[in-house]
């Protein structure tokens, strides 16, 4: 099973309806009722039986119909997401839905820690989150998932030294690539600051008026 990157994705397939986020693809699609969202979704699933491949698909009122695909397999976008997507934005077209994959983002959560080993369980056993694999062995990452893929990941960053007078928690705001600029500046309009672009287009970090911070992240660049 041939596995694909982001950038190959984004280079080779021909998928205007779809964006890459964390290694993930989605895709949102407008019908022009709840019952024709929900008849699209039916072909879908059929599609996907047929293929022995599954998305998670949410439906919306009044009729937004929002497709994740990642191959659970592997937790990783493989060539049977790329195939299964075409097939997807086959079926919107034939059934004239719209397609509306700018507003797709995906949400993280960042808990700074000291001893992040403490602090792990206890939002494990706090959410009823399951631990993911991430990383390599010599540069793991700690990382809690919803085993229901509906609410935000955690993931837990080392820090070096105490600091009391920092908010230690940040959300992460995953969003396609074209947009990201567009909602940094929004987000500085909105009173906002930009705390630093040293690493964009991976991610700009923000904050608050207050100083809570938040970065808006895509997949370029990592």
């Amino acid at each position: 099973m041939h596995e694909v990157t982001s950038a190959e994705f984004h280079d080779q397939a021909d998928l205007p309806d779809w964006r890459v986020l964390l290694g993930r693809i989605e895709a949102a699609f407008r019908a022009g009722s709840f019952s024709d969202a929900s008849a699209f979704v039916v072909r879908v699933a059929a599609a996907a039986d047929a293929a022995d491949h599954h998305p998670d698909i949410d439906v919306r009122y009044p009729g937004v119909v929002h497709v994740t695909l990642v191959t659970h397999a592997t937790s990783s976008l493989t060539e049977r997401d790329v195939e299964l997507a075409g097939t997807i934005s086959g079926l919107a077209a034939e059934a004239g839905l719209v397609s509306e994959p700018l507003p797709s983002l995906r949400v993280e959560i960042a808990i700074d820690a000291m001893d992040i080993e403490a602090v792990y369980p206890f939002w494990a056993a706090v959410l009823a989150y399951e631990a993911k694999d991430w990383g390599t062995p010599d540069d793991a990452a700690w990382v809690l998932e919803d085993p229901r893929r509906v609410g935000p990941a955690l993931w837990f960053q080392q820090m070096d030294a105490p600091r009391p007078q920092r908010n230690r928690i940040h959300l992460d705001v995953t969003v396609p690539d074209e947009v990201a600029e567009d909602r940094v500046a929004a987000a500085i309009a909105a009173g906002g600051r930009l705390v630093s672009d040293a690493r964009a287009r991976a991610f700009w970090i923000l904050a608050d008026p207050e100083g809570n911070e938040a970065c808006v992240c895509t997949w370029q660049d990592r």
